[in-house]
């Protein structure tokens, strides 16, 4: 595994050398000893799947609160999106600055999101479908969320983004007071 640094601190781009031969392809998708520079004693205690079906479709931005604050690890496994990560971290140099990154089954890249970060992805195949490791329990009453076209972002989605849902839709915009979350 190779662990790049983003420009967010604490934020890890992590590709991964898949072995090929006529029968196929193997890869080694999670090593906690391999990651524990961008995970440090964080251990994984839930994972999640997702399929989107069409091109253009945003998921997010979500996160979870404090005390249930998680650090997220995001692989595609078929298809390609453009992962999008948010740095909300209180007193963070980085407050309301964002990375992008392509993830694919082709590419093996992966995201590892640290805790006080908002995650969303837009989809660029159809039928993407995304894993992700947590390192917190899901917890209702912590999540929340921020919309995908929050103007004090300004991400650039690279197609005009679709098919949101309502609880994405209904997301409210930053207050202009807003200085952040604890972690």
């Amino acid at each position: 595994m190779k662990i790049d640094k983003t420009p967010l601190q604490g934020l890890f781009l992590v590709e991964s050398s898949s072995i090929a031969d006529p029968r196929g392809v193997f890869m080694r998708c999670f090593c906690q000893s391999e990651l524990s520079e961008a995970m440090g004693t964080k251990q994984i205690v839930q994972s999640n799947f997702s399929r989107t079906e069409s091109v253009g479709a945003v998921r997010g931005l979500h996160y979870q609160t404090a005390p249930y604050s998680e650090v997220k690890l995001v692989r595609c496994l078929r298809g390609r999106v453009w992962d999008v990560a948010v740095d909300l971290r209180k007193g963070s140099p980085t407050f309301l600055h964002w990375h992008a990154a392509e993830l694919s089954s082709e590419n093996g890249r992966m995201f590892v999101i640290p805790e006080g970060f908002a995650h969303g992805f837009q989809v660029l195949e159809p039928a993407s479908e995304l894993l992700y490791l947590h390192t917190q329990y899901y917890q209702p009453t912590h999540e929340a969320g921020i919309r995908f076209d929050e103007p004090r972002l300004a991400i650039a989605w690279p197609n005009p983004p679709s098919d949101l849902s309502n609880r994405d839709n209904s997301h409210a915009w930053l207050d202009l007071d807003f200085q952040g979350i604890e972690v």
